[in-house]
């Protein structure tokens, strides 16, 4: 018996999308950290509830916002929110246009309406970076009408069977803000930690197969050692983030490891003891 999220997948893979959108497709490759937070999110995504992915930077959120597009064959329009953010950038803008020799106005769709009507995606990336007055223009595409009144055109939107909302924050971050009750209650809300152990041995191998293995050992060691002063409180979330140790273990293959971690980790912390401490703790496995 074919299962919901298989059910789903055939259902998505079937509707054919232009080649243009087939470039939109994430490539995956999403290492979920215990053996359901995948399937749970897809099976959010398959009954069509928008998903809240909550983690520190570098985790993985996006990976798994491109994986979920991957397993669908379902195109990604994305938003990268900030203070700046508009109705504007959300849904689209009045442009004039010249034809035949006469100019007209029309509107140039944004990523919201785009998404809805094709079935794409919508991956909301910082989410709580972006101004409370700006989102509620989406409250009716995020609750059960999955609908939208352009208030530019008059035009009703209604979406596409296949349409889903992704969105992604880092509580506490310098510049978020709490999301407001009314938008948080639209969506299911998952949190995304990092990845360690054997998962992590698992991915270091995958991306450098090739690599020292006394290098592989220093980074595998320190991101443990990152974890667990993360989990005292004696770092910042940042300081473990699995992203800036792939960034320490690229150029480690290139320069010496310490100038490395440096680069990629230390240097991107605030706190002046933050950044001794992070070097202490890789020195600690440098023989």
């Amino acid at each position: 018996m074919i299962d919901l999220i298989e059910k789903e997948q055939m259902i998505r893979r079937s509707r054919s999308h232009s080649e243009e959108d087939q470039q939109l497709i994430g490539a995956g490759g999403y290492l979920s950290p215990n053996e359901y937070l995948l399937n749970d999110v897809l099976i959010a995504v398959t009954l069509k509830k928008p998903v809240l992915l909550k983690g520190p930077t570098g985790a993985g959120k996006t990976k798994l916002a491109e994986t979920v597009s991957q397993y669908f064959s379902q195109p990604v329009q994305s938003i990268n929110c900030s203070v700046d953010l508009d109705a504007e950038a959300l849904l689209g803008f009045k442009t004039i246009v010249a034809k035949d020799g006469l100019n007209s106005i029309e509107f140039v769709e944004g990523p919201v309406i785009e998404a809805m009507k094709k079935g794409h995606i919508l991956y909301i990336d910082e989410i709580n970076m972006a101004k409370s007055e700006t989102l509620p223009i989406l409250h009716s595409v995020l609750d059960y009408r999955r609908m939208l009144t352009n208030p530019y055109t008059g035009e009703v939107i209604n979406a596409h069977p296949d349409f889903t909302v992704i969105s992604a924050i880092n509580e506490g971050y310098i510049g978020t803000t709490p999301m407001n009750e009314a938008l948080k209650n639209r969506f299911i809300s998952f949190s995304i930690p990092y990845i360690s152990g054997d998962l992590l041995e698992n991915l270091w191998n995958d991306l450098f197969p090739t690599a020292p293995r006394q290098l592989h050992t220093l980074m595998l060691n320190l991101a443990e050692d990152l974890k667990e002063q993360v989990i005292q409180g004696l770092l910042s979330e940042e300081a473990a983030s699995i992203r800036s140790l792939q960034y320490a273990m690229e150029l480690a293959l290139y320069i010496d490891p310490m100038r490395a971690i440096n680069y990629a980790i230390a240097e991107k912390l605030e706190d002046e003891q933050e950044k001794r401490l992070v070097l202490e703790l890789a020195s600690s496995w440098i023989k």
